[in-house]
């Protein structure tokens, strides 16, 4: 395997991209929106050579680089990736580009305010993709909570009238789960330097998760369980997941559209993708012990966010209320641990990327052909814009995982993987499927079907950027439905080995036994 630096390159090239479009001069603003898109098209270059070199029944971790970064804190500057982080770090990868597209024009002609907007783009991607292949505790969490600076701004300096407040919002309630966080944080490397078998405290996630596997690190079962709250708290409010999700709908709502998918489809994975590596692997005793309330506060999620999206007046809203539900699907499959289930979860946190992005978009560039958020002000929009009502269809469609677009297969995943453990909660969750298409099937009825209504008349199809932008994703939902074999065959060995490393198996299948006429063979 190639010794190139691929790893360091993947984060950095994004963030040394934002500060060459920050010194370029403000009347480049073409040159600068330029810059940073051919900056997110060599991020995906790096990811797909990532992608090429992978070997999925390797090392887990690949590509792996580590360094002494601070030596007296047990600290070190310690990359790598597993098939899990792969799948994200390319949904990043492919996602960047087209926000870039779709939000060209979002930061208006003043002064430098398109260079800040795309350089605060490119480094919530640099920020985001350290975090998915940090194999360093604290160098986790420094850059877990250093994307809330750039986000925080995108969401509070560029959206509609009440983005600042929806800004502090975002800010505070994350703020505080990393508050939680850094506590358990500091917990853990109290613990790894009183055991002994470091010598002193250490950071590396490998060596811990190797020696909780193993049971030298002799945990405190309290301590433990306290431990594990403090990163699942910070998870569970960057994810969202009910009840801390209240921050989400207006900071989506009030964003631009471009920056409200960089959140909802990227930056929120690192919440569930956090779930599955630090709070199963570090604390796989906590997670059994509180597994049962995790997967009721999702299934509770599940059903919520979908019955609140039926009943939004606002598209924006009901979107990111679908989300809400969606991520409660997500967090299922993760912790009801089993292979099928966490191989959902996985392909969901791609696909509900993918999806919510499209549909997004979309519902944006009609926005801001009309000026109104509120479905009410919509009617007969197929008439004058097929294009963008039938992308708008595939996208919904997808959202309420119809059979053969990307998202269905990762939800029938996390329902079978449920069902072989907790059959009552997989029946439950099963609700939401027809919730779903209430929301979706009556969205676009009101919106789409129907007379055109005043002031709709004159509203322009998709434009080329614009088709630029949705076509690939549309493309993907298609390609990821119908063959999603390559995908699952990078998860699949990941979530394999973080089952054996937590130590937990799938149920063993009910027995069956050969009958004859004179009844069961003994």
């Amino acid at each position: 395997m190639s010794h190139f630096p691929w790893l360091s390159a993947l984060w950095s090239v994004p963030l040394i991209g934002a500060g060459v479009v920050m010194v370029l001069p403000a009347t480049q603003r073409h040159l600068a929106k330029c810059t940073a898109l051919m900056t997110s098209i060599a991020v995906l270059a790096i990811a797909v050579a990532l992608a090429v070199q992978f070997q999925p029944q390797g090392n887990q971790y690949q590509f792996v680089e580590s360094h002494i970064w601070i030596p007296s804190f047990g600290a070190g500057y310690i990359l790598g990736i597993d098939g899990i982080a792969l799948a994200l770090v390319l949904l990043t990868a492919v996602l960047v580009p087209l926000i870039l597209l779709a939000g060209w024009n979002d930061a208006g002609g003043r002064g430098r305010l398109v260079h800040t907007y795309i350089a605060l783009i490119l480094a919530v991607e640099g920020m985001v993709l350290i975090s998915l292949i940090a194999l360093d505790v604290l160098l986790f969490f420094m850059f877990f909570e250093a994307m809330l600076i750039p986000l925080y701004f995108l969401i509070g300096s560029f959206g509609d009238t009440g983005r600042s407040r929806a800004a502090l919002k975002f800010l505070l309630y994350n703020l505080f789960g990393g508050l939680i966080m850094l506590a358990a944080v500091i917990g853990l490397y109290v613990v790894t330097a009183q055991s002994g078998i470091f010598g002193s405290g250490t950071f590396d996630f490998r060596a811990i998760a190797t020696a909780v596997s193993s049971g030298q690190l002799g945990i405190n079962p309290a301590a433990l369980n306290a431990m594990f709250l403090g990163f699942m708290f910070a998870f569970a409010v960057k994810a969202p997941l009910w009840p801390f999700h209240t921050w989400l709908p207006g900071a989506a709502v009030e964003a631009t559209p471009a920056a409200a998918v960089l959140m909802m489809s990227i930056v929120d994975k690192v919440g569930t993708f956090g779930m599955l590596r630090y709070c199963l692997q570090l604390f796989p005793d906590a997670s059994v012990t509180f597994r049962p309330f995790i997967i009721t506060l999702s299934v509770i999620a599940i059903i919520y966010g979908a019955i609140v999206a039926i009943g939004q007046t606002d598209v924006m809203r009901l979107i990111a209320y679908t989300s809400i539900s969606h991520f409660g699907f997500i967090v299922l499959g993760i912790f009801v641990m089993t292979s099928q289930g966490q191989s959902g979860s996985t392909l969901y946190m791609v696909n509900h990327g993918i999806s919510t992005a499209a549909l997004f978009l979309i519902a944006g560039f009609l926005v801001s052909r009309r000026g109104t958020r509120m479905i009410a002000a919509y009617g007969g929009v197929q008439k004058v814009a097929p294009v963008l009502a039938g992308t708008f269809m595939v996208a919904g469609l997808a959202t309420l995982a119809l059979p053969g677009l990307a998202p269905f297969i990762s939800e029938f995943l996390v329902l079978i993987g449920t069902f072989t453990r907790y059959p009552a909660f997989a029946v439950l969750a099963s609700i939401a499927l027809v919730l779903s298409s209430v929301y979706i099937l009556w969205l676009y009825q009101r919106m789409m079907t129907g007379p055109v209504t005043d002031g709709n008349d004159k509203l322009r199809d998709l434009l080329p950027r614009e088709l630029a932008v949705v076509t690939p994703l549309i493309a993907l939902l298609l390609m990821l439905g119908i063959y999603p074999k390559p995908a699952l065959d990078v998860i699949n060995p990941a979530v394999d080995r973080t089952l054996i490393t937590i130590g937990q198996h799938d149920p063993a299948a009910a027995p069956t036994t050969p009958m004859t006429a004179e009844g069961p063979h003994p």
